[in-house]
This record gives C-alpha cells, sequence and structure tokens, in this order.
C-alpha cells in the first residue's frame, strides 16, 4: 500500500498535469496553486462579490382576495388583523455595476411587492424591477450603483460537455454557497411547457435558493444562470440546469430597452431533424431543425424558405435541434435580418430574412375575465393553411396587472386552457372561473407555450 505522502504526491501532480495540460484549451486554463496544492480560491475572490443574495416579499394569496382583506370578515372567523407577507429567497448576478443591473429568475421574483439584494460584504439594497420574461425565465433588477463587483459574461455556446463549471447561489437561504462540476449536457429542453428552453446542463450541486446565481467556467466568465433541478426530494442529485449566458445577455438587452422581450415572427413551424427525415430528404447532415410548415405571405415565405429545409445554423452559430432554434428566434427582436444556413435537396445555401413584428388581428369589442384582470381580450380570427379558425386576441394589457405579472402580453393568442382548445371569451372565462390553477396555452408570433396561473 502506498503512503498517504505518497498517495497526497500523486494526487497534487495529477490535478497539477490538468492544470497545465488544460492552459491549451479555452475551458481549462492552470489552476493557482498554494502551499502546492491547486485551488480555485483567486478565481472566486474575483466572481463571488458579484453574486448577490435576493430576498422577495410576496403578497400572500388572501392579500390578493378583496373578501379576506376585510377587516370585519377577518376578525369575524379569528384570523389576523392583516394578511401575513411571505418571504422567499433566490440568487442573482451583477453584470453591470455602472448602471446596477442584477440578473436573476422571473421565477424568483414573480409576484413581488419587494425586492432586497444582500452583496457578499453584507452590504442590503433595495431593487427595482427593469422588466421580466417567463418564457426564458430571465428578469433584470437595478439596484443603486457604488462599489459593486460586475461578472464577465462568457461565450456559452463555446461550451463543450465535460467542461469544469462552478454553481454560485444561496441554497436554501443559508448564504453564498460554491459547488463544482463538470456540463453533463447541452441543448436541454422539454423541461416544461415554455417554448424557449436551451438549458445547460450540470452536475454542480444546484438546490431550491439557487435559482439565479452564476454559473461559471474556471476563468470566471458567467456562463449560465442557473434556474432549475430534477430531484424526486426537492434536492439536488446531480441534475441542474442554467440558461445559457448568450441568451441571458439578448433578453438583457431588450428589457432594458424596452422593459420587456419584444419577439417577432418568421412564420415558420419546425421539428427535429431525424435519421428517417435526413434520408428522406437526402440531406447529408444529421442535425438539425426541419421546416414542417412555412405560413403564407411570412416574412419566411418572402425570404424563400420552403416546408422540407433542414436549417443547420442560425447567424453563424450551428443549429442541432428544434427547440434550440426555437429558443435562439424567441430572443432576437423584430425589424432585425437573420441568417440561416439550410439544405435543399442535398444542396447547401443561405437565406436571409427580416424578423417581423407580430401582426395585429381582427378582433371584437374588448372584454375582461376576473381571473386576468388587467387583460382586455376579445374574440377575433387567425389565418391558417386551411382557413380562418377562432381564436382569443389579447389586445392590451395594463403594465404592473396581474395579467402582465403572469406574463400575457399584448398580441397574444390565447387558443386553449389546459390542453382544452377554445375560442371565445366566454369559453375561457367558463373555464378559469373558480379554478386554483389553470394552464393557457398561447400563441406568441411562430411560438407556442403555455402560462400557468395560479389563484
Amino acid at each position: 500500500m502506498k503512503s498517504p505522502d505518497t498517495l497526497r504526491g500523486a494526487l497534487i501532480g495529477a490535478l497539477f498535469f490538468l492544470g497545465i495540460t488544460g492552459a491549451a484549451h479555452a475551458a481549462l486554463p492552470a489552476l493557482a496553486q498554494r502551499d502546492g496544492f491547486p485551488t480555485l480560491a483567486p478565481m472566486l475572490a474575483q466572481v463571488t462579490p458579484a453574486v448577490v443574495n435576493i430576498a422577495v416579499e410576496q403578497r400572500s394569496p388572501e392579500a390578493q382576495n378583496p373578501l379576506l382583506r376585510d377587516p370585519f370578515f377577518r376578525r369575524f372567523f379569528g384570523l389576523p388583523d392583516r394578511p401575513q407577507r411571505q418571504m422567499s429567497a433566490g440568487s442573482g448576478v451583477i453584470v453591470d455595476a455602472a448602471r446596477g443591473y442584477v440578473i436573476t429568475n422571473h421565477h424568483v421574483i414573480k409576484g413581488a411587492s419587494a425586492v432586497m439584494v444582500t452583496l457578499k460584504d453584507n452590504r442590503t439594497l433595495p431593487a427595482k424591477l427593469v422588466g421580466s420574461d417567463a418564457g426564458t425565465d430571465i428578469a433584470v433588477l437595478q439596484v443603486q450603483p457604488g462599489n459593486l463587483t460586475e461578472a464577465r459574461f462568457g461565450d456559452s455556446d463555446a461550451l463543450e460537455v465535460g467542461d469544469f463549471v462552478v454553481a454560485i447561489g444561496n441554497p436554501f437561504g443559508i448564504g453564498q454557497t460554491v459547488t463544482s462540476g463538470i456540463v453533463s449536457a447541452l441543448g436541454r429542453s422539454g423541461l416544461s411547457q415554455e417554448a424557449f428552453e436551451d438549458f445547460i446542463q450540470t452536475d454542480a450541486s444546484i438546490n431550491p435558493g439557487n435559482s439565479g446565481g452564476a454559473l461559471v467556467n474556471l476563468r470566471g466568465e458567467l456562463i449560465g444562470v442557473n434556474t432549475a433541478i430534477i430531484g424526486p426530494s426537492g434536492g439536488n442529485v446531480g441534475i441542474g440546469f442554467a440558461v445559457p449566458a448568450n441568451m441571458v445577455r439578448a433578453v438583457m438587452r431588450q428589457i432594458a430597452q424596452f422593459g420587456e422581450v419584444r419577439r417577432g415572427r418568421l412564420g415558420i413551424v419546425m421539428q427535429d431533424l431525424t435519421p428517417d427525415l435526413a434520408r428522406s430528404l437526402g440531406s447529408s447532415i444529421n442535425a438539425g431543425a426541419v421546416l414542417s410548415e412555412v405560413q403564407p405571405d411570412s416574412p419566411a415565405a418572402q425570404a424563400g424558405l420552403r416546408v422540407g429545409d433542414v436549417v443547420s445554423a442560425l447567424n453563424g452559430r450551428p443549429v442541432h435541434a428544434a427547440a434550440e432554434l426555437r429558443a435562439r428566434l424567441g430572443v432576437i427582436p423584430a425589424g432585425e435580418t437573420v441568417e440561416m444556413r439550410i439544405q435543399r435537396n442535398g444542396e447547401t445555401r443561405t437565406v436571409r430574412a427580416r424578423i417581423a413584428e407580430i401582426e395585429s388581428r381582427e378582433a371584437g369589442a374588448a372584454q375582461s375575465v376576473p381571473e386576468l384582470a388587467g387583460a382586455a381580450l376579445a374574440d377575433g380570427e387567425r389565418r391558417t393553411r386551411t382557413g380562418r379558425g377562432r381564436v382569443i386576441v389579447v389586445t392590451a394589457v395594463e403594465a404592473g396587472s396581474p395579467a402582465f405579472a403572469h406574463g400575457l402580453r399584448a398580441g397574444d393568442l390565447l387558443i386553449g386552457v389546459n390542453s382544452r382548445r377554445i375560442g371565445t371569451v366566454a369559453e375561457l372565462a367558463k373555464l378559469v372561473r373558480g379554478s386554483e390553477r389553470v394552464a393557457l396555452n398561447i400563441l406568441r408570433g411562430d411560438f407556442l407555450l403555455t402560462i400557468v396561473i395560479r389563484a
């Protein structure tokens, strides 16, 4: 049996070898040494001050019920004089020290009446919400600038499975915690019914409270924002997910400019390229997104795209699956031109198309539904390949209203409730009345998404 000193020397040698040989690879810079041992401490000293704890004060469900706000009613049933406030905790990352911008998850601050940010040096700052996007689960907060440390964005498109990563956050509200692991997979989707998923999967420990925290590479660059876990017991089992930094940056730019993400329309429906599809289409590539529908008179049709085209790259970046293409198109604002590399009949070509604004729809008189307060709804029609179909048009949404907080936006088309097809406001009102949990199936431009509303 080898002595402890021999084993220690072998371990140090192995880790040192990783650090030195990794210097030639973008994701493996040389590890710092302290007393002869490899350490991440110098890198963490630079990046951890940019990771913050977020405390959120939320209105309790009873505080939103007019009857339960009535003092006489509360005294009659022996309830406390005032509805109790609810507190929750999460994490965030300072990404712009000059403007005081802090990135976190939409689900961390959803329904917040007040948000406080605590820095690593224990300063506590009030934060205001700049804007939030349910589709990507990203929100931007702003605190008073001054002596802040920001995290540098890295290129999440350059990640490879096996790259080392570090997760930083506030699990279970116990305080800033650092865990490490590798990139387990890329391009994960289908975790919820939202349309804009292109997650990084990692085995770095992520637990409740880590949401909104940083996923960084060994250079300390932000390559993801931690957002979800799969854990049967509610804790970490080595399967965590982060929104890629490139998507986060695109969302932040729009929120900083508009206060929200303004999605456009290309006019396509897509599906994954399978081996069988590739053979039937004569495609020489084995990954990409196949166009299964190109809507008439849409920007895609005007650009010359056709059903059966295989999209293999968007703006110079490879496309591996339909969900990835949807997610990347979903953060490109209307008015921008995109370049798509496609294969058609075995030939590769490049197509440029301009993202259009989501067109207004023919709609009747505006109506309201109490469960979606702040949204003006109208019966309308939508053009399809086979004619016209009935839909509910969201004609306006009041900023700051419950409907706005849930994620509804003007121009959305409500086409279903709990996966049941609907076409009129009367049908919608009947299905949501008295329900504790409702899943609204919405068409926003090219994208189908689901917004879950809880009473």
